[in-house]
């Protein structure tokens, strides 16, 4: 039968690829971590760890078995959050992934309103995009993720997650220039985004009619405006971007294209944890 140390301990090693490693996060000695890989796989029946040269690998079989222990782990440790914050909302935690504009623009005043009201409620905050994000909401390791979504975007629903509206975000073509058209440059030199950020400039410069030239390709919207500024391109920047940082000589023209939406997402069946619960009638009441 499977236990949860065994798990740890592979979860622990297929993080770091290395026995000495995940014995010295887990302050256990090599000879402990390797006795518990081996009750692992005799209890399982399977080959879990093979001997490259010096290191280790899982085999696939293990790689296996280390994601769901990521996912049981990820799960007790909400469990016992969620069970503690039962006897009422005096102390708890909240875990939030989310991306830099929104982390930068809503999430402080978000964290500053939860402290009033809850001031035992600790807030974990993680930066990573929507994509790991999710995946970490997946497995456990956080409660709530904040993501963007276009509108030809598949929802994520049917995966098990639910999506909490909070606003739309407008698009605004940024330049160099004030007062600015897509049409105007069809030619010109165009920064890119992350793949969903490029996603929407390529949309929005197809309904005026062509494609973009991306010259260049930057995840950071602060070093993006500076590109813009210097002269050296046009952007598609959302409205969160602009109110975490517009660099002076940028110019925003707003134009009539579907805004992307921004959600906070849960997983599994509800209800969230009282923490969970309280940071999000939060976030939905901002301004």
């Amino acid at each position: 039968m499977l236990n949860l140390t065994q798990l740890t301990v592979l979860e622990s090693v297929s993080r770091h690829g290395s026995v000495t490693a995940a014995a010295k996060e887990l302050r256990y000695s090599q000879p402990s971590v390797s006795h518990h890989l081996a009750r692992l796989e005799a209890a399982t029946g399977a080959k879990l760890i093979q001997r490259v040269g010096r290191g280790i690998r899982l085999t696939p079989e293990g790689e296996l078995l280390a994601r769901r222990a990521a996912e049981i782990l990820g799960r007790l440790d909400a469990a016992s959050v969620e069970l503690a914050a039962r006897v009422g909302l005096r102390a708890g935690r909240v875990r939030l992934a989310g991306f830099q504009t929104v982390l930068s623009t809503l999430v402080p005043k978000a964290a500053a309103a939860l402290s009033r009201s809850y001031p035992g409620i600790e807030l974990n905050l993680i930066d990573a995009h929507p994509v790991d994000s999710l995946r970490m909401l997946r497995s456990g390791t956080v409660d709530s993720a904040l993501i963007f979504r276009n509108a030809d975007t598949p929802p994520d629903e049917a995966e098990g997650f639910r999506l909490t509206h909070l606003l739309d975000d407008p698009l605004y073509l940024v330049s160099d220039h004030p007062d600015q058209r897509l049409e105007d440059h069809r030619e010109s030199a165009w920064v890119g985004g992350c793949e969903r950020c490029r996603a929407a400039t390529i949309t929005a410069c197809e309904r005026a009619g062509f494609a973009p030239r991306f010259a260049y390709f930057c995840d950071d919207t602060v070093i993006t405006q500076a590109l813009v500024a210097a002269g050296m391109g046009l952007a598609i920047v959302n409205g969160l971007a602009l109110r975490a940082h517009q660099a002076p000589g940028v110019h925003a023209t707003p134009f009539t294209d579907t805004p992307r939406r921004i959600y906070a997402a849960t997983y599994g069946d509800p209800p969230d944890p009282p923490a969970t619960t309280a940071l999000l009638e939060i976030l939905t009441s901002l301004p």
